[in-house]
Order: C-alpha cells, then structure tokens, then sequence
C-alpha cells in the first residue's frame, strides 16, 4: 500500500544581500498530510455505463457541497453521457502540438491548480501522447492523489495487467493499454457498473456505444455474446477475490466483527436487491442472486409498500412471485410498509448489515433527476460503506 503520509523538509535558501532585489521567495513544495481517495468504477465492457454512473454521482456530491470537476471526459459521442456532464465544470484539456495535428491530454498541472475536492477522470488505462511528463494516465492520478484530491475514475476489466493472457485467450485480441494490479488494490473504493450481455448488445445495435459503420464488425468481434458472458464472469469475480482477501486482511486483526472503536464491521459480504411492482423485479432478483453466489454472500431482497397505495390483484400476485424467487435462491424476503422508499432501503441495509445493494437504473429524464432527485441520489446520501449496483433494464418493462 502507498504512505498516505507527504513531507518534504524546507530547503534552505539564502537570505537576499543588499546587492540583491526583495522579491517574495516561493517556499518549497509541501505534499498535504492526507492523500486523496481513489473510487474506480469498472465494467466487463465499453459502454456499461461506468462513465454515466461516475458523472452521476459527481452531480450528487455537487448539490452536497462538495467542489467537483472533470479532469477527463470522453464520451465517444455518446449523447446520454454528454447530458449527465452538463453542470459540472470541466478543466480545459492541455493542447499538443505534433507536426501538423494538434493533439489533447488531460492537464494535470491545471487541475492541481485548480485544486478541487474530487476530480472525475475518464479511461484510466489511457496512454499519453508521447513526450507527456508521465507515460499513463494512472500515472497522473496518482500525482494528484499524492496532492490531497479525490479522484473517480473508470475502467474496463480487460485493461488489468494480470488478465491480459486471459483476456487475449477468450476475445482473440490483445488489450495494449494496461493498468497495472496495484492500482485496483490501492484503491479505496472499486464499484462494478453491471449490464447483461444481451442489453449491452442492444444498447451497440442502438448506435449508443459506437458510430453506425462500427457496429457489425464489433459484434462480430469483441462483442459477441460468449465474449461478455465471460468478461462480465471476470469482472464479478476480480471484485469478489478482493473483498475476499481483504476480508481475510482485516478480520485478522478482528475479533467477532467489531473494531477496535468497538463498532461492528462487516467482514461477510451481504447483497440485498430492491424489488418493486416493475416486471424487472425479477430480473433484478437472478442478477444479485448470481452476485450473491460469485461473493459466497447471504441474498435479501425487500418490497417497499406505500401504505397509501393499494395493490392491484396482478402487483400483489407479481410480488408474491418476487418472494418466491427469492426463497429459491434461498434469500431472506424482506417486506416494509413505509412512504419514503430511500430511508426504508437504508434502515433494512443498516438492520441486515448489507454491503452490496442491487436496484433498476432510473427511467427518470436528466432534468427530472436533477430537479426532483433519484432514488439512486438519494440512497448515496443515507448510506455509508455499501455498493450500489444499478441494473439496466429495457424500458418497455417499466410502462
């Protein structure tokens, strides 16, 4: 792991003689006492959503006060991604002549300059134009965790250096731009943005993940089917082996799951899924079943009933099927009576001591999630140490 402690000692300089001007000396470079933290959000694939799901959050920790900005935003023309970044100020990328082309790199010093409290920087595995001060752009973030700021960052598991025989052995193509271990280890928080292989096909079809002429060839490629199923295999079990092994860290110096603060700590992983009178309820359901089973973890689902609205006689009966699902997934079916969806899912994440929670990506607009909050939003503000895995479904389910 890396020293979260910077110092450096003062360099001594020479006092001006008379024969020489008083102009301000600049003091020696300090590295703040604390290091920034690092949340990479990984997925098995271009176009899961991993950068839509950072600009997300970044939105919500804006309207808490928190200064934040973009370092580095690609969106490959993705308009969804382009809305999700209105709002938010991004720092001019720095320009680089080469020959007769004019190339950009995200600029570090200015967002060191800059100096805000959590910077968002996309495709962590990217490499610099050559002559840039560092070869990688990990290698940059970690300059900039190194000055006290936060950073959210994204990637695609193939990027991981220890993968990429296995990577090149399912998909037949060799990844060039790598991301070494350490990095996912150090870091504070990896969150996987999951799709189905069969939605992430779809949203490629859609002309949502690349431009028109590009879509048949890579569905023939590295988008096939069995290609994603085991990416996605990959991605769930890298995220699994670490919690695991930090599990195993932790609780060696445990005793019965609580600290030394005498509080408890969660040393199993527990996943809850969110279900509601949606027909993707039951596809929510299979998705952290499958979670559960890579993360050896305890499944509970919950239902969230507004005492002021009655269920029909199909969303009772489709409800009652939730609970069945779940029981053969051998889960804890869970059902709370209460208005306020959000502090309901909190309470039961906090009672059952959840770590990983599982709901449907919002159907809202970008304006209505900015105006009137999503559930998402508003479960990152009630809970603490606890994954959200936000599930695209297809939308015709939600009418």
């Amino acid at each position: 792991m890396v020293n979260n402690n910077f110092s450096t000692s003062p360099t001594p300089h020479t006092p001006p003689t008379p024969h020489t001007p008083h102009h301000a000396i600049t003091p020696p470079p300090m590295y703040p006492a604390r290091r920034g933290k690092h949340k990479i959000f990984i997925g098995m694939a271009p176009g899961v959503g991993k950068t839509y799901r950072m600009l997300e959050e970044g939105h919500a920790l804006k309207e808490e006060g928190i200064d934040v900005v973009i370092g580095l935003l690609e969106t490959h023309g993705r308009k969804e991604t382009a809305e999700m970044a209105e709002g938010l100020e991004i720092i001019p990328r720095k320009q680089i002549p080469r020959g007769n082309l004019t190339l950009t790199e995200m600029d570090t010093d200015a967002i060191l300059a800059r100096s805000p409290q959590l910077v968002l920087i996309d495709e962590l595995a990217h490499t610099n134009v050559p002559g840039s001060p560092r070869e990688k752009r990990y290698q940059d973030v970690e300059i900039i965790l190194q000055n006290g700021i936060d950073v959210y960052s994204t990637m695609n598991i193939q990027h991981l250096e220890s993968l990429n025989d296995l990577v090149a052995r399912i998909t037949g193509i060799v990844v060039r731009e790598r991301v070494p271990d350490r990095v996912l280890d150090d870091a504070d928080e990896v969150v996987v943005v999951d799709v189905t292989p069969e939605t992430l096909q779809e949203r490629l079809v859609e002309g949502k993940i690349y431009a028109p002429q590009k879509i048949q060839q890579a569905l023939d490629n590295f988008f096939q089917r069995r290609n994603l199923i085991a990416l996605r295999e990959l991605a769930l079990r890298e995220i699994a082996d670490n919690v695991e092994e930090e599990a195993r860290e932790m609780g060696a110096g445990l005793a019965n799951g609580v600290d030394s603060q005498g509080q408890f700590f969660n040393i199993q992983e527990r996943v809850l899924v969110c279900v509601s009178t949606y027909a993707n309820s039951l596809q929510l359901l299979r998705r952290g079943a499958r979670i559960a089973n890579y993360m050896n973890a305890p499944l509970f689902a919950v239902f969230v009933a507004d005492p002021d609205h009655l269920l029909t006689k199909e969303e009772s009966l489709h409800i009652d099927m939730c609970e069945k699902l779940c029981k053969e997934f051998a889960g804890n079916f869970i059902r709370v009576p209460s208005s306020d969806v959000a502090a309901a899912i909190a309470q039961v994440a906090e009672q059952y001591r959840i770590t990983q929670i599982v709901i449907g990506a919002s159907q809202r607009s970008r304006w209505q999630i900015l105006l009137k909050g999503s559930l998402t939003h508003k479960l990152l503000r009630l809970l603490k140490n606890t994954d959200l895995h936000i599930i695209a479904t297809d939308k015709k389910m939600h009418s």
